[in-house]
């Protein structure tokens, strides 16, 4: 156990439980965590802590946390040493592979890998040691959607613009909710007290959700849509711009191809025919067009309930179609690309390799990879229908698709019946890796360093930050960078043979080999070793960040970052277009051929009649997604799985608030207590994700003793965003009946 003594201090550590990315203080009492307030001297932050950030010190003490690895004998999981752990990857990975190809071998990534220095260096390194295609990450249950209309838009899937919050003075947000939330793809310490601000400077926010959220409730406008019908409504704005003569790209005109082929292809989504199916007056959707162009600035930003829909890259497509068109993309007050301290540094603009979709298939249903994955809506069909090809091995990484992917019952048989060997790198034992053959535990959050590899490429302003770990390892743990440069060693059958420096020591290798043949790299011309021997830091991992920041776009060292303990302010966003642009025109493609080929699908919805009764997801400021349910000070209180119904519905279907009612989907049903609130709109109900911890198996105490539901049981994996694989999780059609 930790030690615990009477000496008393502080540290710093950068939040790890969302992504506003926000700077702590710790005190701690010889190693254990007593309080975690906001880091008022950092450059980002400035002090905000919500929920999360202030329960650091009982995650990080949570009881149920896994402490040595497990391994499975005699059909048990049992406490193992670390040598024993890895010889049994060791043994059956490389053989699976050997035997039945790589592609027999699948890895699922699960969102916190972002949030953490291992998830963020290491998975890239596992993925060419297995060189397997059977990728299957949380982004197709989240966010997939923007990446492929990023890249199908500028040519790089990661080039994703992100309101200018501080500085616009329009904003037009959809399916989101970030005093929820706390933002998402839009890196934001304190995103309410930012949206305050906007209106307090005069500024108007605009709110597009079938939900009052309490973003909503904040708005000067909410918009309550019928759910998944968010592109219609995009479209029609468009077509206003187009129609009026409010277009304006501005100095964007020399980067933009197709703007009169989008005219053309929307031209009939007006008001008056999106009206019906969005269920949004015309008058509501021509004024919202206008205000957007006449705003002196202005960003329109979609979410979750805008990618997790049935076009939700069409969706995210016209976000940034609206933002183009109204002169909006790429300047200060509306919607620019960050710079992260680790990015590349940039290339010269012109043309580039462009991206594409589709390049391989899975296996089972046929469905078109995007950005090197496949929907995680397959994994569960991938494992359990015969064939060659089938995935014998799973690697997960903390990963929980039990319960984040739709058919999860499915996929839960499909563990426990259908594989040869699974691995997870998790600290808990939930209700994905209790199926595990091999569990390998990362240590604590405070027993880390702390760096945002991918969300500072989403920050509202360009800063850097880093944080070593507040506390030494307790004796018996391994760091999770450690465990994951010898996973791969594990799974490349060079266990034993090198140590896992070498993994990194590789990377770095290949890494300067490229480096030092660009122009455009601080290191283009150098002698590589030469290089190297000039990184520095404590660790494997240190030196790695340490030649990432070297090569990107600011010069920094690690030294910089260690001698600044609140952070480096880099500034506010600039215009950056063309460079950027990775298309193969060196331009923003404006009408890419997959969106023109998937608008007659998104024409056909235009004449569909809407469902009786939708579902929805939502958010809670003490959730994120199924990770933190465990812990008693945010699993309480007004975060409970209860099913919102309108009260005009709840009269309708018989069922009463304090009630319980039957909730039956395409893939299953779900008995869940009833809340009667006029926070909905008619027509939907609505169920948070994350939840279902009824499983027999696991350890997390908390979470079994209040499980709620589990909402993607509703669903039976076949409802998929064609262009990007994402699960539509929101809008889709159920049944309600009292509980009987």
């Amino acid at each position: 156990m930790p030690s615990d003594t009477a000496a008393t201090r502080t540290a710093l550590r950068i939040c790890p439980l969302c992504e506003a990315t926000c700077g702590l203080t710790l005190t701690l009492a010889g190693t254990r965590v007593t309080q975690a307030r906001g880091d008022r001297d950092d450059v980002f932050s400035r002090g905000f802590i919500c929920p999360k950030g202030a329960s650091f010190g009982e995650l990080d003490a949570d009881p149920d946390r896994l402490r040595t690895p497990l391994v499975r004998k005699g059909g048990s999981l049992r406490e193992a040493d670390w040598d024993e752990a890895f010889d049994a990857v060791a043994r059956a990975v490389p053989a699976i592979a050997d035997a039945h190809g790589p592609h027999a071998v699948g890895v699922v990534l699960g969102n916190p890998n972002v949030h953490t220095v291992a998830g963020a260096l290491y998975p890239p390194l596992l993925l060419g040691a297995l060189r397997t295609r059977s990728l299957f990450t949380a982004s197709t249950v989240d966010q997939m959607p923007k990446h492929v209309s990023s890249g199908l838009l500028f040519g790089d899937p990661f080039a994703i613009p992100v309101p200018d919050l501080d500085r616009t003075t329009h904003l037009l947000m959809l399916g989101a909710n970030p005093l929820d939330s706390n933002g998402s793809l839009c890196t934001a310490p304190d995103f309410p007290g930012r949206l305050k601000a906007l209106r307090a400077r005069g500024g108007t926010l605009t709110v597009v959700d079938p939900r009052r959220t309490r973003t909503a409730r904040l708005a000067d406008r909410h918009v309550p849509i019928r759910p998944g019908t968010d592109a219609l409504l995009l479209a029609a704005l468009v077509q206003v711009l187009f129609a009026e003569g409010l277009t304006g790209l501005g100095p964007l005109a020399a980067h933009v191809e197709g703007v009169a082929d989008v005219e053309e292809a929307l031209r009939d989504f007006t008001p008056e025919a999106v009206a019906a199916a969005c269920d949004v007056a015309p008058g509501t959707l021509r004024a919202m067009a206008r205000e957007l162009a006449a705003a002196p600035s202005a960003a329109v930003y979609a979410r979750v309930g805008g990618s997790t829909v049935a076009h939700g890259t069409l969706t995210n497509w016209l976000v940034d179609v609206l933002n183009v068109l109204t002169g909006n993309l790429d300047r200060p007050g509306g919607a620019l690309f960050p710079l992260s301290a680790t990015a590349p540094a940039p290339r010269p603009p012109g043309p580039g390799k462009g991206f594409a979709l589709g390049r391989w298939a899975s296996r089972v249903s046929g469905h078109p990879e995007a950005k090197g994955e496949l929907p995680l809506a397959a994994l569960a069909e991938e494992i359990d229908t015969p064939g060659e090809g089938r995935i014998r091995a799973l690697v997960t990484i903390a990963a929980n698709p039990v319960l984040s992917a739709p058919a999860g019952a499915r996929l839960d048989r499909a563990l426990r019946g259908g594989l040869d060997f699974m691995v997870a790198v998790d600290p808990y034992l939930n209700e994905t890796t209790r199926h595990a053959d091999v569990v390998l535990p990362p240590p604590p959050p405070s027993q880390s360093a702390h760096f945002d590899f991918a969300f500072n490429g989403f920050a509202i302003r360009n800063q850097v930050r880093y944080t070593r770990a507040a506390v030494p390892l307790e004796p018996g743990r391994m760091d999770e960078c450690e465990i994951h440069a010898r996973l791969v060693l594990a799974v490349s059958g060079l266990h034993g043979t090198a140590g896992p420096e070498a993994v990194d020591a590789l990377a770095v290798d290949r890494a300067l080999a490229k480096a030092v043949t660009e122009p455009h790299s601080p290191a283009h011309g150098q002698d590589p070793a030469a290089f190297a021997a000039r990184l520095t830091g404590r660790t494997s991992a240190e030196r790695r960040l340490d030649l990432m920041l070297r090569l990107g776009p600011y010069g920094l060292t690690l030294d910089d970052l260690l001698a600044a303990p609140h952070g480096i302010d880099l500034g506010p966003l600039r215009p950056r277009l063309p460079g950027p642009l990775k298309t193969r025109s060196g331009r923003v493609e404006l009408l890419p051929a997959p969106v023109a080929a998937a608008l007659p699908r998104l024409r056909a919805a235009l004449d569909a009649g809407p469902a009786p009764l939708v579902l929805v997801g939502r958010r809670h400021l003490r959730s994120n997604n199924s990770w933190m349910h465990n812990l008693p000070a945010l699993n309480r209180g007004s975060n409970t799985c209860t099913l919102q119904v309108h009260p005009g519905d709840a009269a309708r279907l018989g069922v009463v608030h304090g009630g319980r009612a039957r909730v039956k989907g395409e893939g299953g049903e779900l008995v869940v207590p009833v809340d009667v609130t006029d926070a909905v709109r008619p027509g939907v109900v609505s169920l948070p994700h994350g939840w279902g911890h009824d499983r027999p198996g696991t350890r997390l105490a908390v979470a079994a003793a209040r499980p709620g539901a589990n909402v993607n049981q509703l669903l039976d994996g076949t409802r998929l965003d064609p262009l990007s694989g994402t699960a539509v999780l929101n809008g889709f059609p159920v049944e309600v009946s009292p509980e009987q």
